[in-house]
């Protein structure tokens, strides 16, 4: 099983990116998959979730500019980042979980910079 994370990159404050997670091994339709990042020296952070049925979350400081997403034919989940600010700046990572409140599987993640 691998979830597999791409599409950061540097960008500035403003910009957006939308971040790709790749699934495979296995099935993920009916898990749960998620979005968390790791700022340097940070915990790492929840930021988004949707449910197998389509149910997003997302926490307070990116609701309004995330938008997450997920294609179960392809087995695919997705993170459109608008105007990202520099304290976006960390590793994203995907994950995949039986609800948005355990997670199971945990991908390598992918890193975003934001310049002020």
């Amino acid at each position: 099983v691998q979830l597999q994370a791409s599409g950061g990159g540097l960008v500035q404050a403003g910009d957006s990116l939308r971040l790709s997670c790749a699934a495979s091994g296995r099935t993920f339709s009916s898990y749960a998959l998620g979005w968390f990042r790791q700022a340097p020296g940070k915990e790492r952070e929840g930021v988004s979730c949707i449910t197998s049925n389509y149910t997003t979350y997302y926490k307070d400081p990116v609701k309004g500019r995330f938008t997450i997403s997920r294609d179960k034919d392809k087995n695919a989940l997705y993170l459109q980042m608008n105007g990202l600010k520099p304290e976006d700046t960390a590793t994203y990572y995907c994950t995949a979980g039986p609800s948005c409140r355990g997670y199971e599987f945990w991908g390598q993640g992918t890193l975003v910079t934001v310049s002020s």
